[in-house]
């Protein structure tokens, strides 16, 4: 039987990666901006220098906008209407504009967990040294 060593690179928590990314932070210093521009994320981190070039966020954090703005406003549009029973334009007046300002609020702190969780778990090139 041979000796099969596996070469393991040192492994980075992901739990404080998320909280510095839903923070728009650069989830290796968590001081950096991440992002720019609300979307757009920054090429390297301006504090320690960590590229963010190989990030692959896609459509992931918009559908993760989807699936939070839906499960938190189905029930709250439920409740609302049996409980006070507002007219049809004015539950979708104050529905819509919630449901927008959520999605405006989390899309860019969504994008950041998702580059972070790529960066923490050493995806798409974040396994590279610098």
């Amino acid at each position: 039987m041979t000796d099969q060593t596996i070469e393991t690179t040192p492994d980075r928590p992901t739990w404080p990666a998320i909280v510095s990314g839903f923070r728009c932070k650069c989830p290796n210093c968590g001081k950096g901006r991440l992002l720019h521009s609300y979307l757009k994320v920054n090429d390297a981190c301006s504090e320690c220098g960590e590229e963010f070039l190989h990030h692959r966020a896609d459509d992931g954090p918009a559908y993760l906008t989807i699936l939070i703005v839906g499960h938190l406003m189905a029930p709250l549009l439920h409740i609302a209407y049996v409980q006070w029973r507002p007219t049809p334009l004015m539950l979708f007046l104050i529905f819509a504009l919630g449901c927008l300002a959520l999605s405006l609020y989390l899309l860019p702190r969504l994008k950041g967990v998702v580059v972070a969780y790529q960066w923490a778990r050493r995806m798409h090139g974040f396994d590279k040294p610098r």
